[in-house]
């Protein structure tokens, strides 16, 4: 799929902030990033973690003693996956309505997306586009485990639902945005991404976890979306530069030397017309997000991309398929923090279009 989509430097957000109000959190998102608002995650709330939000609909899901796993074991595990399979091929075929299926989000999990979707649908003035999230099948299927303790992912056969489950409820999310009548983003959130190929997981290299997002990413593609993976730390830049995704999201401000490493990757990616979301506001350290200014940072991020010109890339070609960032999202921040980072990353992208443009 080509990305015909232009960013030309627009701030845009992660996901999550630290407070407990999901329509004071639109109000923020709006006021920091009109151009492509997204809904927010609030990790104040229990049920809207990065694993549990997006669990629901999985065959064996459990809760004892406040855990919460896959129990594969259990007495009718077997046939529930069945039945899941059963419903995910119904819907496939249009045998049975996508809204009417367990891939859907739920309030009860996601209230952010629903008050999102209310708010922006009565805007006097449409966006530029919009944004979903939802946690990606490496990071989901390492980051839950089953009744003991081991990691899901190496159980193919709730990895592959997993990944379906995934691809079904992005695709439900840019159906539903879609609606607004403007370009619709969906990023996989994937921190886990950067632990592959280390003992961390083992015997999971990166290649082998790059092949789930194809599915996934078909699913966005499908609806007519565009798909983002966002990975907050370092990892095999080369495997998702080959990605069928439209969007790589990292942290620009700790990790450029590690994304700069694969030129040739970097180059025929952006050749592509495909698109960045440089995060080089940091959220990391609390003392990195006090000492800088939207001054300091723009002139980080010009001397970052200033070093693509040499691949052949003109800086104002480079913004144009740009977006900028936090480097991850603001939810475990305290207040303070999380305004500053919001505020920095509008000004960041006001100064870049305004000297660039």
């Amino acid at each position: 799929m080509k990305c015909n989509f232009r960013p030309c430097g627009m701030p845009l957000l992660i996901g999550s902030l630290p407070i407990d109000d999901h329509r004071k959190a639109i109000n923020i998102v709006l006021e920091h990033t009109p151009e492509i608002p997204l809904w927010v995650q609030l990790p104040y709330y229990k049920n809207e973690g990065m694993i549990t939000q997006f669990l629901p609909g999985i065959p064996g899901l459990t809760e004892e003693d406040d855990k919460i796993f896959i129990n594969t074991s259990g007495r009718h595990f077997d046939d529930d996956l069945v039945e899941f399979y059963e419903e995910y091929i119904s819907v496939i075929e249009g045998k049975k309505e996508l809204d009417d299926s367990r891939f859907v989000l739920n309030p009860n999990v996601a209230e952010g997306f629903f008050v999102f979707l209310e708010k922006i649908t009565g805007l006097a003035q449409k966006p530029s586009a919009v944004k979903g999230q939802i946690t990606g099948p490496v990071t989901l299927s390492t980051g839950v485990t089953d009744r003991e303790g081991k990691a899901v992912y190496y159980n193919e056969d709730i990895r592959d639902a997993l990944v379906k489950l995934v691809a079904m409820k992005a695709k439900w999310q840019v159906r539903q945005l879609s609606k607004i009548g403007v370009p619709v983003i969906i990023f996989f959130d994937e921190p886990s991404f950067t632990g592959l190929g280390s003992s961390v997981f083992i015997g999971i290299s990166p290649n082998e976890a790059a092949g789930l997002f194809e599915e996934i990413i078909e699913a966005v593609h499908q609806e007519g979306g565009l798909a983002g993976i966002h990975v907050c730390s370092n990892a095999d830049w080369s495997v998702l530069f080959e990605s069928s995704a439209d969007i790589v999201s990292f942290d620009a401000y700790s990790y450029f030397d590690k994304f700069i490493l694969y030129p040739d990757h970097l180059a025929k990616f952006l050749n592509s017309g495909r698109l960045i979301a440089w995060g080089i506001v940091p959220t990391l350290q609390p003392e990195d997000i006090e000492k800088e200014s939207a001054v300091s940072l723009s002139e980080n991020w010009r001397r970052k991309a200033g070093m693509l010109e040499s691949l052949g890339f003109k800086l104002s070609d480079i913004l144009s398929q740009s977006f900028i960032t936090p480097s991850c999202g603001t939810g475990s921040l305290s207040l303070d923090s999380a305004a500053k980072v919001l505020n920095l990353t509008k000004e960041v992208s006001h100064i870049l279009r305004k000297e660039i443009y």
